[in-house]
C-alpha cells in the first residue's frame, strides 16, 4: 500500500508539471505574440503607413500583396525596399497568423486595401472587426472579406461589418461563436434579421446551420446601410 501510494503522488507530481510547463510554454507565446503586435507610432511616422503595416503582418505570420503586383510576400527580410510610399498594400492574407486587436493601430493609414482574409486566426475577436470596420480608409476600399474558422468571432462583430460601404463579397464560415440559424427568408430562429450583413451596395446573403455559416454576396443593386 505504502508504494501504491507513493506512485499516485509522484503521478499527480508529474501531472502537476506538466500541466505547469504547458500554461508557461501559453503564457510565453501570449507573451511573445503580444509584443509582436505592439504598435511603434515613430516607426510609421518614420516609413509610412504602408511599410510600418507590411512589418507588422509579416512578423505576426501573415502575408500581403502590395498594389501593381501579383507576388505575395511573407518573408519579413525580403520586403522591397524603394522610395517611401512607393509600395501600398492591396491585400492581406492573415491565415493561422498571431494578429491581435493590440496591433490594429496599424491599418489606420492604410488606402488602397482591397482583399482581407481572416482564416484561423487564434486572436481574431468581435472587437477586430469592430476595430476595422471603423476604419474610414478601409470603409472605402475593401471590397471583399473572408472570416473564417475564428473561435472568437460571434454575430457582434459580424454585423459591424455593414460599415464596409463598398464590400462586395464577403465568406464567413466555421464560426461557432455565431450560433444563430437563418430560414430562407433572411430570419434567425429567434425572430431576428440577418440584415446586419448588409455591407453597402447590395448584399445577397445564404446561412446555414447556425455554426457553420457561408455568407456570400455581390453587388446587384444600391441599398441604404441598415439601421442596427
Amino acid at each position: 500500500m505504502f508504494q501504491i501510494r507513493d506512485m499516485r503522488l509522484l503521478s499527480k507530481a508529474v501531472q502537476c508539471a506538466v500541466s505547469q510547463r504547458e500554461w508557461s510554454r501559453r503564457h510565453f507565446w501570449g507573451w511573445l505574440n503580444a509584443v509582436f503586435n505592439k504598435v511603434d507610432y515613430e516607426r510609421i511616422k518614420a516609413v509610412g503607413p504602408d511599410r510600418a503595416a507590411a512589418e507588422w503582418l509579416l512578423r505576426c505570420g501573415a502575408k500581403v500583396r502590395f498594389q501593381g503586383f501579383d507576388r505575395w510576400h511573407h518573408d519579413y527580410n525580403g520586403l522591397p525596399t524603394g522610395p517611401l510610399g512607393r509600395y501600398k498594400i492591396q491585400a492581406i492574407d492573415a491565415t493561422e497568423s498571431c494578429i491581435m486587436y493590440r496591433g490594429f493601430d496599424h491599418l489606420d493609414g492604410l488606402k488602397h486595401v482591397e482583399e482581407i482574409k481572416f482564416n484561423k486566426c487564434i486572436y481574431i475577436e468581435d472587437t477586430c472587426l469592430e476595430r476595422l470596420s471603423s476604419i474610414e480608409n478601409l470603409q472605402e476600399s475593401v471590397y471583399m472579406m473572408e472570416v473564417v474558422s475564428c473561435g472568437n468571432v460571434t454575430d457582434k462583430g459580424i454585423v459591424t461589418l455593414h460599415k464596409l460601404r463598398n464590400l462586395e463579397y464577403l465568406f464567413l464560415s466555421d464560426l461557432p461563436g455565431n450560433q444563430r440559424q437563418t430560414d430562407d427568408s433572411g430570419q434567425t430562429t429567434d425572430g431576428t434579421s440577418t440584415s446586419g450583413f448588409s455591407a453597402g451596395p447590395g448584399l445577397k446573403a445564404s446561412c446555414f446551420l447556425g455554426c457553420v455559416i457561408t455568407v456570400m454576396y455581390r453587388c446587384l443593386f444600391k441599398v441604404k446601410d441598415p439601421v442596427l
